[in-house]
């Protein structure tokens, strides 16, 4: 059974740094073909993309955390990063990852709280 579970939130004041983890088990090699997402949902607003990685490494982010949030994968950990800096009060959210497979079978995590102080 394919699990995820993220950790690496918490209360940050603005213009500080988190990174945040994802690391999956139960998928054994297939998290290296797998396509990482990270998610989140502020209060009142809908779920929105932040960032994703490929299997071959290529990576999206949406505009509003472009120069600011890193992506990033170790696949001999079954592990995604997200690596936020600069963090804003409008980045509090709940973070969450998101695994898809070649299959399109996808698996999302529980999530972990991120409260940015002003």
């Amino acid at each position: 059974q394919v699990q995820l579970v993220e950790s690496g939130g918490g209360l940050v004041q603005a213009g500080g740094s988190l990174r945040l983890s994802c690391t999956a088990s139960g998928v054994g090699v297939g998290f290296s073909r797998s396509r990482m997402h990270w998610h989140r949902e502020a209060p009142g607003k809908q779920r929105a993309l932040v960032a994703s990685i490929g299997s071959d490494g290529s990576t999206y982010y949406a505009d509003s955390v472009k120069g600011r949030f890193t992506i990033s994968r170790d696949n001999t950990e079954n592990t995604v990063y997200l690596q936020m800096n600069s963090l804003k009060p409008e980045d509090t959210a709940v973070y969450t990852c998101r695994m898809w497979r070649s299959n399109g079978v996808e698996y999302w995590g529980q999530g972990t709280q991120v409260t940015v102080s002003s």
